[in-house]
Order: structure tokens, then sequence, then C-alpha cells
């Protein structure tokens, strides 16, 4: 099997165990995990029927890489981490031809929320958190939000946004981002996946097909949200604001 740089990537008969490993542990996204990742899912056969996406024990994801961002901006290059290619692997999760599982143990926050949302089903332990803290920064979960409205409903994932705040894990199943969550997670998953190790493939591929049609929000609010995400990293008080961070290590309200 082929070796990534920010990917762990094992296979259990008709199983991919997909985790994120950027940066020890931190699990910020960069363009290599959004590569990388990428690739994983355009080479999934025919023979692969679930893909699990897990992250670190602590941190699942905290969304994009700050110092990367930084970096891009003193280099005089567009301060985003690709939002087309973002947007594009999160549809890939949403929409493709098998059960996608998002395994979350620990924090999750920003776009690391985008990864959760857009899969078919999130398993998480019991010290998972949720967060969306854009706002504070002078952004917004552009391109997160129409996974998290498909999942959560528009007040809830409006509510979350406003709020910036942690959602615990007991929260976050009540209001439809987590459909099972227990002290062992890792146990949960077995038992979700000696399920679903029974389906056929074939009726997955087309009944997620259908569903694609069903719920079109992901597809309609493409290039909307891509537009939005590209015109506010482009704000010179955004921009401020996150240098700030990464050399001071200052929040914006600091």
């Amino acid at each position: 099997m082929e070796r990534y740089t920010s990917l762990s990537v094992r296979r259990d008969a008709s199983v991919l165990f997909v985790q994120l490993d950027v940066a020890e542990g931190r699990n910020t996204i960069t363009p290599t995990l959004i590569a990388e990742l990428t690739r994983v899912l355009n080479t999934c056969g025919a023979s692969i029927s679930v893909i699990v996406l897990e992250g670190a024990p602590e941190v699942f994801c905290v969304g994009v890489d700050f110092e990367t961002l930084h970096a891009r901006a003193r280099a005089g290059q567009a301060m985003d981490v690709e939002p087309e290619a973002l947007y594009a692997l999160w549809q890939q999760l949403a929409e493709g031809p098998w059960v996608s599982i998002a395994h979350v143990r620990g924090r999750v926050n920003a776009g690391g929320v985008g990864f959760v949302a857009a899969c078919d089903l999130v398993i998480a332990d019991d010290a998972a958190v949720f967060s969306l803290s854009e706002l504070l920064f002078g952004l917004f979960p552009a391109c997160v939000m129409p996974f998290l409205v498909r999942r959560m409903g528009f007040q809830r994932a409006h509510y979350m946004t406003l709020m910036t705040s942690p959602l615990p894990v007991t929260q976050a199943q009540a209001w439809g981002l987590v459909d099972a969550s227990a002290a062992n997670s890792q146990d949960l998953v077995r038992k979700h996946l000696l399920r679903l190790r029974r389906l056929s493939p074939t009726a997955v591929a087309r009944y997620k097909a259908y569903m694609t049609k069903v719920n079109g929000v992901i597809g309609a609010l493409q290039e909307e949200a891509i537009a939005a995400n590209r015109e506010m990293f482009s704000e010179p008080d955004t921009i401020a604001k996150i240098a700030r961070y990464v050399e001071e290590g200052l929040f914006p309200w600091e």
C-alpha cells in the first residue's frame, strides 16, 4: 500500500481505515492532507464498502493550519488552503459509493467539523467536543455550512457558528451531529462494522447516488461557499489577526 506523509492507511477486507496524522497529532488541514486523502478516495476500488476516517486519540482535526496560511500570505500568495479541493474532498465523503464513518475522539474544530459533517455516520467517544471558532478571527465556516446544515438543520448550525464555544458530545448527539457515542468508541465502531460489512457495495453505491439527488444542498452551494471562503481570507484585518496568532500566540480578543 502507498505510503503517505499526513495519513496512516490500512485495509481490513472491504473496510478502509484512514487516520489523519499531521504534525505529530495536531491534525490541521494542509494542502498535503487534502491531496493525499483525495488520492486515497480516488483509488478506492469497488471492493471497498466502508471508509473509517479517524484522528488522534486527543485531536480529530482542528481545522486549517494557520501557519500554512501565514506563510502563504508572507510569500504574497492567496491566503487559503485550496477551498475547491477541500470542498470536493468533503463532497466525496458525503456522496461517494461507500459508507463513510467519522470516528471522533477528542477535539474537533473549524474545518475538522467539515470532515465530520460530510461523513454518512459519526461515532464518537465521551471526550469528543466540537466547535466552530472562525467568527473569532473575522471568518465564518462557509465551506462547512452546507454539510453541517444538512446534518443538524439551519438553526443549530447557525447557533454553533455564532456562539463559537465547544459543544460536548452529548449535545452534539442530541442535535444530530453525532449518531452514536460511548466511552469505548473503538468497540462501538467495531459493532457498527459488523452490520455494515453485510451490505452490498453495489446497493450502497446506488443508494448514495439516489440520496445525493434527494438532498442537493451540497452541490447547489458549492460555488457560493468557495467564493465566500476566498473573499474573507483576502481581508487585511483577518490576515493580521492570523499573523498575530501565529507569531505571538495571541487570540484576537487578547
